[in-house]
């Protein structure tokens, strides 16, 4: 007899994209959701007095900005096409490990300095109907050029483009490095929220275990548990990453931004602390859940153990007339049968008095 292994279709899915075993390193081969739509690529140029934002259909029309003097965004929505974007890469002198690591969207969240370009790679995290999804950002930046690259279209980085709108600020005045920490600090900010929103559903868990509303309580707690677990790994290897980033001597990086970055790293820290604290809060929930659950049991069994007590001297008086001797004077007694149950009754009601009393009952 075979036994086949029954896998879920997550797990399905994941082998289906996964890279192939002995590929040499730099091979293109995107681990993700296949799409159908066309990438999107959004140039925005920019400096103090001048904004020029564009939407490009065709690598061809990002040749004019190689050359540019000004600071120079273009964000990427979409990974599947690896000819589109090999196009591009090779356009802007993308280091090949840099082009791998961008179509692989499991890639933990990572900062590598590449000597002329520097890699990061975060975990944006969002909350939709109470499920914690995650997509990869990928982040680099030169002397000239901040490149952004993710999978869905959503508008992430839309307050970033409302400040770039703006004339005479630091967005406009900042180089490419200054653009990649505001693009760092926004994915920061929505660990912000989505941890603000894990904090309710925690304090949510605790009400309803508190007023015994608590019959979906355990997978509630499991799931908040699995929810933390990601967050913490998303987040975890950022801590000392963004730390590298500001010790080194990297000239991508002028120091006026290691100040922000730093502000970055303490918000990193600071969510990180508020994870393991709420880990804890989440197993002192799983402990109070498995106290009510055995308060319950031995509330049943309390009740259970009354019963059978007041039972036993019933039991043991019908047991003894029950028998079948020949010679009983009480059953030749006409009120026999009365006594009898008069006797059980105030058995019965003397035990019920003395557990009251006892505060068993």
């Amino acid at each position: 007899m075979s036994f086949r292994k029954k896998l879920s279709p997550v797990r399905i899915k994941n082998k289906i994209f996964r890279k192939e075993i002995g590929s040499a390193p730099g091979t293109l081969t995107h681990i993700g959701e296949k799409k159908l739509e066309d990438i999107i690529i959004e140039i925005h140029d920019y400096s103090n007095t001048h904004l020029d934002i564009k939407k490009i259909s065709s690598i061809e029309e990002c040749k004019p900005y190689v050359n540019t003097t000004n600071p120079t965004w273009v964000q990427v929505k979409g990974l599947h096409d690896i000819d589109y974007l090999k196009q591009l890469w090779d356009e802007f002198d993308f280091h090949p490990l840099i082009q791998e690591d961008i179509l692989n969207t499991t890639q933990r969240s990572k900062i590598e300095d590449y000597g002329e370009q520097i890699f990061i790679v975060l975990k944006m995290l969002y909350m939709e109907d109470g499920v914690l999804h995650q997509e990869q950002v990928s982040i680099v930046f030169t002397e000239k050029f901040i490149f952004s690259f993710q999978e869905s279209e959503r508008k992430i980085f839309l307050p970033i483009k409302e400040r770039l709108a703006v004339e005479n600020t630091r967005m406009r005045k900042g180089g490419p490095d200054y653009m990649s920490y505001a693009l760092m600090d926004i994915i920061i900010d929505y660990y912000f929220a989505v941890l603000e929103e894990l904090n309710e559903n925690i304090e949510i868990i605790e009400e309803e275990l508190w007023s015994g509303e608590d019959s979906n309580a355990l997978s509630s707690i499991h799931k908040i548990r699995r929810q933390l677990l990601q967050f913490r790994k998303s987040i975890w290897p950022l801590r000392d990453s963004i730390n590298s980033l500001t010790r080194d001597d990297s000239p991508l990086v002028k120091d006026e931004t290691k100040l922000f970055l730093r502000d970055v790293s303490d918000h990193t820290l600071q969510i990180v602390d508020s994870l393991d604290n709420n880990r804890e809060m989440v197993s002192s929930l799983h402990d109070m859940y498995q106290t009510n659950i055995s308060n319950k049991m031995n509330e049943v069994m309390k009740v259970l153990t009354i019963i059978a007590t007041i039972f036993i001297p019933l039991t043991f008086i019908a047991g003894i007339y029950g028998m079948n001797f020949e010679y009983m004077p009480e059953l030749g007694w006409k009120y026999s049968y009365p006594v009898a149950w008069g006797v059980m009754i105030l058995v019965t009601f003397g035990m019920v008095i003395y557990f009251k009393r006892k505060d068993w009952m």
